[in-house]
């Protein structure tokens, strides 16, 4: 996997950054819309920046709108159009599904941070924000996303050979 692996401090930064963005755009106690986000305004963020859209019928579920360029080496391919089930295992899925759907339940930003073992790489993890979006300013229709990938990197033990 080749993605650029960051500091988790960064990560919380980018965190804060987007999330401030987010809440000058609430209107009182209305959620923001898509069309109160203007990616210039986030412009450093991008590329790891997503929009999921949230599908109510039959059921709740997602499907990814957009994917920033540096969520390719996350997923290995493009997962622009696709639906959770479509990019992650039955197990990723199932994680993805209980996160979103609180965001979406309770109408509030959600973060964390969740291990990339479903593809292969038990060392690296996602720190990630969702943040909803709602064009009546109440039911939550798309979601607002930023993932970062923390991980190890070269573990200096103080251990040397003798």
């Amino acid at each position: 996997m080749a993605a650029q692996i960051g500091a988790p401090a960064a990560a919380v930064r980018a965190h804060e950054e987007l999330f401030a963005y987010w809440s000058v755009r609430r209107r009182g106690a209305a959620l923001p819309g898509r069309r109160d986000i203007a990616p210039e305004g986030f412009k450093r963020l991008l590329p790891a920046i997503s929009l999921v859209d949230v599908i109510r019928a039959p059921g709740l579920d997602y499907r990814v709108r957009l994917a920033g360029t540096g969520l390719h080496a996350v997923f290995g391919r493009e997962v622009t159009g696709r639906s959770l089930a479509e990019i992650y295992n039955s197990t990723a899925t199932d994680y993805w599904r209980a996160e979103l759907g609180a965001v979406v339940e309770r109408r509030r930003p959600a973060a964390g941070v969740h291990n990339l073992g479903w593809r292969g790489a038990p060392h690296l993890s996602v720190v990630w924000l969702r943040l909803p979006l709602a064009a009546d300013g109440r039911n939550v229709d798309m979601l607002l996303g930023y993932d970062a990938i923390v991980g190890l990197g070269a573990v200096a033990s103080g251990i040397r050979a003798a």
